[in-house]
């Protein structure tokens, strides 16, 4: 009975898989209990879109994505992400921002695509990939915070 007692924020929780191009997102479920593929926008009109879909939906957390190198150090793709979290915090000051590793989502993302049966040309389509990698970045976040 005791861990239904802890402080619940209701909204969906956006992932987001930050590109220079294109960004990928993923939300939960109100509940949030479930991860899905949202969409996948040029990334210099992310936060026009996530000013729409704040103003529509009630969202109780943003998760960036953390690109690392094996041994743990942050990669070079850092260097873009700080001054968009940065952006994030700025222009969504009641929502907070998290961050949750992104290693080996892109090839997750690819080995679902073929687990799921999608052909050669569906596979290379880039805006699915990060679509699908922000799922997966999504689920790892909720995986982590159950247990």
């Amino acid at each position: 009975m005791g861990y239904f007692c802890q402080k619940f924020e209701v909204g969906r929780i956006v992932a987001l898989d930050y590109g220079t191009k294109r960004t990928g997102i993923a939300v939960t479920d109100e509940l949030q209990l479930i991860a899905s593929g949202l969409t996948t926008v040029a990334t210099q009109d992310l936060i026009k879109f996530l000013k729409n879909y704040v103003s529509q939906e009630k969202v109780a957390l943003f998760i960036v994505g953390e690109p690392k190198q094996m041994d743990s150090t942050p990669s070079d793709s850092e260097a873009f992400i700080i001054p968009f979290i940065k952006r994030l915090r700025s222009t969504f000051a009641t929502i907070p921002v998290e961050r949750e590793d992104e290693r080996f989502t892109s090839k997750m993302a690819f080995q679902t695509m073929i687990d799921g049966g999608l052909n050669k040309k569906q596979r290379r389509n880039k805006a699915l990939v990060d679509e699908i990698s922000a799922t997966i970045i999504l689920q790892s976040y909720l995986n982590r915070k159950i247990t």
